[in-house]
């Protein structure tokens, strides 16, 4: 293939999935100008081989189907900063291999232009019970991911998978060495090479409060319940009501009930919520397929309804 590229001074993308390709070598003087390369189907088993092809100064798209590849690793940078390999890599297809560790997911945040990531059908997919909580894990693990698996993440989306995360992983930050006054925060190495986006989290958004790192209660329905407060902004004359309703209630149950709630003539309901604990700012309510708890909303809360 090396041999033969010589020939295509300016070729942009080559398909070279199903070779029995097992060995990579490095692309000195040709393929310069390539934006996509595919590799499925070719077992090349070590993660390490990637390195070989990793300073292509043009790939955007690189695709590893089905490649045997177990982990994926970035030695020239540390945890926090960006790699220099694929500079300007923005689409990675990794499913269907056998990645099993969070550490692989934690590396591809070094890459400094990924947008959207293909993972689906590694062990590590299995790893959790619930697979929104997986979901979840990996956005918050990739800062500035906008693609997972074909689906567009939101920014709610975004927004609640990191303060999730952030509780999540509250108590073990605390048990490492973490501290909520600056001057002694200092987790261990090995809390921060499990969790390298741990700090970024709490610069963004503080350091989670004692009340959050709480051992999770039962969950009946009485603990699945949120008061929350709901108003209507443009509608001065309507008093705030407080109601309880569960977690687990999508956005579309919530607008019918505030249909009836408010004798709101059939328009389009447009529901947001300002968190008690986040100061002067709204997040829109806007999937009606999602539950409340997907957007982080807690008791407590106000949400805000216009039509």
């Amino acid at each position: 293939v090396l041999l033969c590229a010589q020939g295509w001074p300016v070729l942009e993308e080559l398909y070279l999935s199903s070779n029995n390709i097992t060995v990579l070598e490095r692309p000195d003087n040709v393929l310069q100008t390539l934006k996509l390369l595919d590799l499925s189907d070719n077992q090349l088993l070590d993660g390490n081989q990637l390195h070989l092809i990793a300073q292509l100064p043009r790939l955007e798209q690189l695709i590893l189907r089905n490649t045997g590849i177990s982990s994926i690793h970035f030695p020239d940078a540390e945890f926090g900063c960006k790699t220099k390999m694929f500079p300007l890599l923005k689409r990675l297809a990794i499913n269907d291999n056998k990645i099993s560790q969070w550490s692989s997911i934690n590396e591809l945040d070094k890459l400094p232009s990924l947008r959207a990531l293909q993972c689906n059908n590694n062990p590590l997919m299995d790893s959790e019970k619930n697979p929104e909580t997986l979901i979840q894990l990996i956005i918050a693990k990739i800062s500035q991911l906008e693609v997972l698996n074909n689906c567009e993440i939101l920014p709610a989306e975004r927004r609640g998978a990191e303060l999730d995360y952030r509780k999540i992983f509250g108590k073990d930050w605390l048990e490492a060495g973490g501290h909520w006054n600056p001057e002694k925060n200092k987790p261990s190495e090995e809390f921060l090479a499990a969790h390298p986006r741990y700090p970024t989290l709490c610069l963004k958004y503080g350091a989670p409060e004692e009340g959050e790192l709480k051992r999770q209660q039962p969950l009946t329905l009485k603990n699945q319940l949120l008061t929350l407060t709901i108003k209507c902004p443009e509608k001065p004359e309507q008093k705030p009501v407080e109601k309880k309703l569960p977690e687990s209630m999508t956005i579309q149950k919530v607008k019918g009930l505030l249909y009836r709630l408010f004798k709101i003539p059939g328009s389009d309901l447009k529901l947001s919520y300002k968190s008690s604990k986040l100061e002067g700012k709204e997040v829109e309510l806007d999937n009606d397929l999602k539950p409340l708890q997907f957007y982080s909303i807690e008791s407590g809360d106000c949400v805000l309804v216009r039509w």
